[in-house]
């Protein structure tokens, strides 16, 4: 299908050329483009449906490249790829090969800084923008920030700096999570016209250039903005003018002529300012707009009516399972309750917020926040069950430490995600969470083979009494066993399990990843054994100390960083015992990992049966 408008764009150059009258045209047809490619190549729909014509008015008006947009998290910014020189390459997103998800600086001169994480476009344009300032460039710097990432700390922290610089950002507050109210189009249109006014900016600017830096100037523009305050407080930029930000809007982030004169007014004021942008969540595709929630990255779906292609599982999600269980749990303990991140229908604690919502707390994109909520809950009693996908909770890292662990607190901490991921790439895979946090006191770490040891080791870290109990397992399907008919088993905490008995080569394994060892090993008649380590910490010496005597290799496999992980925690072991064992790992390697799927990346990382198989011939033969 061809466009008669976006076949002409191969850049912002090129869109640059375009008429007024022309734009939203253009928007329409990225829209559609878009929507036809996701339907067979899925991705994060819905935000970047929203933010359309915010993005074509940014470019139309800034000279990008040198100006730098960076956006928050990449959800909203596919139009942005698309009139980058990447329309065809949008086809190949998110596959092996092919074009990040998310903006990254190796991938386009067009993108600013890489994103992935929630709330970190403030903070890296600010610092674009005070960099500019300091080396007497004249670009601009704009943060694409949505309602959403602006509820994350760091959001706020990065507003509360740039209020205070002197530095020239624009932050375009993309809110879709609310619709113009009519009643009060009209003041917000007032509003509009003379905070955006090129006379009212300049006699504003020639009055406070000509009051200096004095006692004066500062008691004006307290007073002033304690009025500004008052007069804009039906808007909702008081928050923004207190934090020292020119605060302008809100406007209709649809339409894109409005937007562009707005920027064009903006565009030359000084310091830093904040546009505030009313925007619909899926706007243009009427299925996307009736369930935003679902559409955010609805899979495959056909264009035409929306029905979405689902799957049919041959088991259930880690996801679910852990949603339903810790429902039973809080049936059973009125201790139990649920926190997340801003995450609940991704971890499956909807499920507990549609059966007991008082018992359940979503606390907004604050990974930092809900660790340490969870332990003034567990320090007054209670026995929360924090779920954050693994990438995110390394923001959280500190919290973990100081808040929780260090006061022997019994939280347990879910990490959702962890492992390889697939698509999402780099800034999503939770590599890092066995050697980030073996290394603290006092912390249990675990991980189930599968459905039911999820349930049981939940069971588990009920039991716990002292410190955080860190359970992590990975993005999708389980293996297909029964655990919902099962009775749970309450394990001996840090006790691994011998699957299969060996005569020359031990595999030690962590997490789902025992089961393709089992598959693997079932070839070599006996030489072969299988070990279930369920629990990174604290590590089985007793077991490792037999493996250590009765094998002389080791195989040590685990879906994370192969440094500081298991095999680092094996590795620290054997070094001390006189046996002289050679280890041998399999897992994630010094690198970050691109976007490809799940089979694919574990493929490329040897943690398929296939990949087990071929290393454990090689070592026999060597044998």
């Amino acid at each position: 299908m061809g466009y008669s408008i976006l076949d002409r764009i191969d850049g912002p150059q090129d869109l640059r050329q375009l008429g007024i009258d022309e734009m939203p045209e253009l928007c329409a047809q990225i829209r559609d483009y878009m929507i036809g490619e996701c339907s067979h190549n899925p991705g994060h729909l819905g935000s970047s449906l929203g933010a359309v014509e915010l993005i074509v008015a940014l470019h139309y008006v800034f000279d990008t490249p040198d100006d730098k947009i960076v956006f928050d998290v990449g959800h909203q910014a596919y139009a942005h790829k698309i009139i980058t020189g990447r329309r065809e390459e949008f086809k190949t997103q998110r596959k092996d090969g092919g074009i990040s998800g998310f903006p990254r600086m190796d991938e386009s001169p067009f993108d600013a800084f890489g994103v992935g994480h929630s709330s970190t476009s403030i903070s890296a344009a600010l610092g674009i923008a005070e960099a500019n300032r300091l080396l007497g460039r004249k670009s601009h710097s704009i943060a694409v920030i949505g309602d959403g990432a602006l509820s994350g700390g760091m959001a706020f922290e990065g507003l509360n700096n740039a209020g205070d610089s002197r530095a020239n950002l624009l932050v375009v507050l993309n809110d879709n999570d609310h619709s113009i109210d009519d009643n009060r189009g009209g003041l917000h249109r007032h509003l509009l016209l003379i905070t955006t006014s090129r006379r009212y900016n300049w006699f504003k600017d020639l009055v406070w250039n000509g009051l200096g830096d004095n006692f004066l100037r500062r008691f004006i523009q307290r007073w002033l903005r304690s009025l500004k305050s008052w007069f804009v407080k039906s808007s909702g930029g008081d928050i923004f003018v207190a934090l020292g930000m020119r605060y302008f809007g809100p406007i209709d982030g649809h339409d894109v002529k409005s937007i562009v004169h707005t920027l064009k007014k903006i565009k030359n004021l000084q310091g830093p300012i904040l546009l505030h942008a009313i925007t619909k969540k899926g706007k243009g595709y009427a299925p996307a707009e009736a369930d935003p929630t679902g559409w955010h990255a609805p899979g495959k779906f056909d264009p035409k009516t929306g029905e979405r292609l689902k799957p049919a599982y041959s088991a259930d999600r880690y996801q679910d399972v852990f949603g339903r269980v810790l429902t039973e749990l809080a049936g059973k303990d009125s201790r139990v309750v649920g926190i997340t991140p801003a995450m609940a229908s991704g971890c499956g604690m909807n499920i507990l917020a549609s059966a007991m919502p008082e018992r359940f707390f979503d606390v907004g994109i604050e990974e930092e926040h809900a660790v340490t909520f969870s332990a003034g809950l567990a320090a007054a009693g209670m026995r929360p069950f924090c779920n954050i996908y693994s990438s995110f909770s390394q923001r959280a890292y500190d919290q973990i430490i100081h808040d929780v662990a260090m006061q022997k607190l019994p939280v347990t901490l879910c990490f959702d995600r962890a492992g390889l991921v697939g698509e999402d790439g780099a800034t999503h895979q939770g590599a890092f969470d066995l050697a980030a946090y073996r290394s603290i006191p006092d912390v249990t770490i675990s991980a189930p083979a599968n459905e039911l040891e999820l349930k049981n080791l939940m069971y588990t870290s009920l039991q716990h009494e002292a410190g955080p109990f860190i359970i992590r397992y990975p993005r999708g399907l389980g293996e297909g066993v029964d655990w919902k008919n099962a009775t749970p088993t309450i394990y001996n905490i840090g006790e691994a399990e011998e699957l299969l008995k060996g005569s020359e080569i031990a595999v030690i394994c962590i997490g789902p990843a025992v089961n393709r060892a089992l598959e693997a090993a079932a070839g070599f008649n006996g030489r072969v054994g299988v070990y279930n380590f369920r629990f990174l910490k604290p590590l089985d010496e007793q077991c490792l100390q037999n493996i250590c005597k009765q094998y002389r290799q080791i195989i040590t496999v685990e879906d994370g960083c192969i440094k500081g992980g298991l095999f680092g925690a094996v590795s620290e072991y054997c070094a001390g015992r006189p046996e002289n064992v050679r280890i041998r790992a399999v897992g994630i390697s010094d690198r970050f990992i691109s976007h490809a799927t799940q089979g694919k990346q574990r493929s490329d990382c040897g943690l398929d049966k296939d990949g087990l198989e071929k290393l454990i011939l090689s070592l026999l033969q060597k044998e």
